[in-house]
């Protein structure tokens, strides 16, 4: 059976200013799927899915779910249901952990598919911490909280920036899995990693950045293969 094409993007291209700094961005991700974009720091990525997310003006053409979304507003494209957790995480500090959970809901009166119950179930720490102020959590859980927040918009695909930055190991394999369970419940997810064995591990299909373009695309076991490929734009 053929892959339902989620997110389409064809020679993407984005300026900052004079700058040009996506030239040419051509990406697919199916529904279901963890699709890895990766490269090095400056190579792009978060400039791809801010574009794609409609923060940045994009310049090419764009479907998600068959319907064209370049030039629409960042919350008319997440109303369709494309979800963006950005690498800042963004959580309201002041309010608690059940009300930031709750702000992501795209409807009060028509419940998605995830609800409190589910996020509680998929991390039940943040359960326990139901009625904690956001701002008294550790950087791991904040960013378990932001994923789970995007979650309770009920996003058919949801694009990632970095979730395990900065994190503790015991965490990044609690992120790690919380997005393998994601992707097994039928929400597909374009991951921005700077963690390869994460990436490798987790992904149906990679696609490396450099200088603004795509310079790779494969499976794990194919970008394996292809030592010149990790030596010259993902290794430091």
């Amino acid at each position: 059976m053929a892959l339902r094409i989620m997110l389409d993007v064809n020679d993407l291209h984005a300026y900052y200013g004079k700058s040009h700094i996506l030239q040419g961005i051509s990406l697919r991700v199916g529904a279901g799927e963890i699709v890895s974009l990766l490269g090095r720091n400056g190579a792009g990525r978060s400039t791809t899915v801010r574009t794609i997310m409609g923060e940045v003006t994009p310049v090419g053409d764009i479907h998600f779910k068959g319907e064209r979304i370049d030039g629409l507003r960042t919350h008319e494209i997440a109303r369709r249901g494309l979800g963006y957790v950005p690498e800042d995480r963004a959580i309201f500090p002041g309010l608690t952990v059940r009300e930031n959970l709750l702000l992501g809901m795209k409807s009060a009166r028509r419940p998605g598919r995830w609800s409190l119950g589910d996020v509680f179930g998929l991390f039940p720490l943040l359960g326990e911490r139901e009625h904690a102020p956001g701002g008294v959590l550790s950087g791991g859980e904040q960013q378990m909280l932001t994923i789970c927040r995007s979650l309770m918009g009920d996003p058919d695909l949801l694009m990632i920036d970095e979730p395990t930055e900065g994190l503790a190991p015991m965490m990044v394999a609690l992120v790690r899995g919380l997005l393998e369970k994601i992707a097994a419940r039928g929400t597909a997810i374009l991951l921005i990693e700077q963690k390869l064995t994460i990436a490798l591990a987790i992904s149906h299909r990679l696609y490396v950045m450099g200088h603004g373009r795509i310079v790779f695309e494969g499976s794990a076991r194919e970008l394996g293969e292809q030592p010149r490929v990790r030596s010259e734009w993902l290794e430091v």
